[in-house]
């Protein structure tokens, strides 16, 4: 979490917030703050401050509104279209309240948009779902004209904008029609995400809701963490560009030396077109799992398996997605005060951290 959005939730859950419904000063105080946070997004993503509706996580808000578009466009079909590489609560909930279709991506995890033209064109699709950049590999996805296909077919198409907002200005993007984030990818606390969902936009809640934010949420939001997250919204924003070139000149670095110094290794995603801050690869008689204990053990906290799985060691479904090795996969995060000094530390404990798993193994 950012230091601000640090100070800004103690300072928050400190002043005692109340129900942001009730009219007594805590219950006023909540609502100012609330407004306030759905201000913020708004701006940072083009929308109005009534379109933005905070969830306890990605997950609720991306099941949220494919469930809510499926519902209310059933009479136009039941079909939900996704790239092979969106989060796995995207695909689970296409899964769930849809018949889903996936289109294929190339070896750098890009959607070909010819598929996803012809997908999004056919009868009876009731909604599509695409990332601005997929949250494992990094790699953008050439979003506009993949929501601009999707305008042209009349299906409203939601943007999971997660791994890039608070590093790309998403302020001037149009099109869409439900947009998805995580306050945990930019900063803010991980208990906080959030869908804005365009007026006249056919989504129905579906579940039961109550009077909180419109009538879209059941029950009160955590106005503290809520707080926080816009907080740290407007820190990366603010942060964005200078933070972005550094972390960018690190991973092309890091890309460069993981290949040059340790054997059989593949590094995965577009190493141009991509957010700064992120980086895959996998090393081949290797376990991801034990890497990642090992590297952990050395001081790095880095990911294996899919980004977004509630398993570490499951395989990555993007990194089959795109042709990869799936095994042996490790994937780096950056965060905001990430130096030089660590990346060095990290390329002089990798080599040696992957020859004794690969020792232990018999491995060449």
């Amino acid at each position: 979490m950012l230091p601000d959005a640090h100070r800004a939730l103690l300072s928050a859950y400190a002043e005692d917030l109340g129900d942001p419904l009730r009219l007594h000063r805590r219950g006023r105080l909540a609502a100012l703050a609330l407004a306030e946070a759905q201000t913020r997004v708004a701006a940072a993503v083009g929308a109005r401050p009534d379109e933005v509706v905070f969830t306890p996580s990605l997950a609720h808000a991306a099941h949220a509104a494919i469930a809510g578009l499926a519902r209310g466009r059933r009479r136009s079909g039941d079909i939900v279209v996704t790239t092979a590489v969106e989060h796995s609560s995207v695909l689970a909930a296409a899964r769930t309240y849809g018949v889903h279709r996936e289109v294929a991506v190339d070896r750098l995890g890009r959607v070909d948009l010819d598929r996803w033209t012809a997908e999004v064109s056919a009868p009876g699709v009731a909604t599509a779902a695409i990332q601005v950049a997929n949250h494992e590999v990094g790699t953008l996805q050439p979003y506009a004209e993949a929501i601009a296909i999707a305008q042209q077919a009349g299906v409203p198409l939601i943007l999971d904008a997660t791994t890039a907002l608070g590093r790309l200005d998403l302020s001037a993007v149009p099109g869409w029609s439900v947009l998805l984030g995580w306050a945990g990818a930019f900063g803010g606390p991980v208990g906080v995400g959030f869908m804005v969902v365009r007026k006249g936009t056919r989504w129905r809640a579906p579940y039961p809701t109550d009077d909180y934010q419109d009538g879209r949420w059941p029950g009160p939001p955590d106005v503290a963490a809520v707080h926080a997250a816009a907080v740290a919204l407007d820190s990366g924003l603010g942060l964005g560009r200078l933070v972005g070139e550094h972390q960018h000149r690190l991973v092309n670095h890091l890309r460069i030396e993981i290949g040059a110094r340790v054997p059989d290794v593949e590094i995965a995603g577009d190493p141009v077109r991509r957010v700064p801050h992120l980086l895959t690869f996998s090393a081949l008689y290797v376990d991801g799992e034990a890497l990642t204990v090992e590297l952990d053990r050395a001081g790095f906290a880095v990911a294996s398996g899919s980004a977004c799985s509630a398993h570490s060691e499951q395989p990555s479904h993007v990194l089959a997605a795109m042709g990869s090795l799936t095994h042996g996969n490790v994937r780096i995060g950056l965060t905001w005060t990430t130096d030089s000094a660590e990346v060095e530390r990290f390329l002089t404990v990798l080599p040696v951290v992957v020859a004794e798993i690969r020792s232990r193994l018999g491995a060449p």
